[in-house]
């Protein structure tokens, strides 16, 4: 009777191991194999955004200098000049009377200086022998400082002409793009009024990007003054454009970078989102997955920063993710 009673208990105790290892056999053929990453601090560079406004390293008005009719446009709106080229033609002919007329003021101011110049000489001679009085001579010799100064204005007035005639060729002082012409051909333009304005130009390589940061607080950053209302600190970058890629007043998006600091990341494909937000599953107690709610920061690269939520040496699960709940089985295949 006793011998029976211990076959019992031995085949009740081996039926049991069997079933416990048919358990554990059926889990670990349930369990979800995942890939992992154990986070840990690293650098990650301390990113500003900000919007941010394209604009020419030159912009200038091109501005009739001379009145008169505009005659002909010598360049295609939008069209890429260079320094020098002639985007506008004036008409001349009022301009080349003019300096006609200037050259034969200054030829008679010259015949007067030459004739005080004579009178003054013959006047000092009379003088010298007493023959006339010295107030005669005197005023000779004044007589011909004013034709002197004459002539010398005369001179003036043909190099003011010749300037004039110069400014009915238009040029590009600059090389850029050329914008949309403002006045007609046959338009009479007249400068220091507004139909002096005949087109703009805008040098976009190099070009600039003109955008505000928030005021820095602890970040060295250096501005020679903080906007009060906005608490901003004005800023411009200069990039090159060779190609033309970014054109003037376009708007952008700008990243600055400040240094930067110690973080934790996690793969965005890790990163999930359900009513209470941004969340991740790690790898909990006994291997099974558990759900930790996160607040992410900036993306850096394929990761995101995180800023609460996890802590150094946390698993984290980076795929498989769809077939993971509350308490799942893990098997767990390291990545990376």
């Amino acid at each position: 009777m006793n011998r029976v009673a211990i076959t019992l208990l031995v085949l009740f105790a081996m039926s049991g191991c069997t079933r416990g290892d048919a358990q554990q056999k059926a889990a670990a053929l349930t369990a979800v194999p995942v890939s992992v990453v154990q986070l840990a601090p690293k650098a990650v560079p301390i990113v500003f955004e900000a919007v941010a406004r394209t604009e020419g390293s030159k912009e200038v008005q091109i501005r009739a200098r001379v009145s008169g009719i505009l005659e002909r446009q010598l360049y295609s709106e939008g069209d890429a000049v260079k320094a020098g080229a002639q985007l506008f033609l004036i008409d001349r002919a009022p301009l080349e009377i003019d300096l006609q007329q200037a050259r034969a003021a200054l030829a008679q101011e010259r015949a007067r200086q030459e004739q005080a110049q004579q009178d003054l000489e013959r006047l000092k001679g009379l003088a010298d022998r007493r023959a006339i009085s010295q107030r005669e001579a005197d005023q000779a010799a004044t007589g011909l400082k004013q034709a002197v100064a004459a002539a010398q204005l005369a001179e003036a007035r043909v190099r003011q002409s010749e300037l004039n005639l110069s400014y009915a060729s238009v040029n590009a002082p600059i090389g850029g793009i050329t914008g949309r012409a403002q006045q007609s051909i046959g338009s009479l333009v007249t400068p220091s009024t507004d139909s002096s304005l005949l087109t703009t130009l805008t040098q976009a390589d190099p070009i600039w990007v003109r955008f505000a940061l928030p005021e820095p607080g602890r970040l060295n950053f250096s501005s020679s003054s903080v906007d009060s209302s906005l608490g901003t600190v004005q800023m411009r970058a200069e990039l090159p454009n060779p190609r033309l890629q970014l054109l003037p007043g376009q708007y952008v998006r700008v990243q600055v970078v400040a240094g930067t600091q110690q973080a934790l990341v996690v793969p965005q494909s890790a990163v999930m989102q359900n009513e209470g937000g941004r969340f991740v599953w790690i790898v909990g107690a006994e291997g099974k997955a558990a759900q930790r709610q996160i607040k992410v920061g900036s993306w850096v690269g394929d990761d995101w920063v995180v800023l609460e939520g996890l802590k150094e040496g946390d698993t984290v699960i980076v795929d498989n993710l769809l077939r993971l709940r509350p308490g799942t089985a893990v098997k767990l295949q390291a990545k990376g």
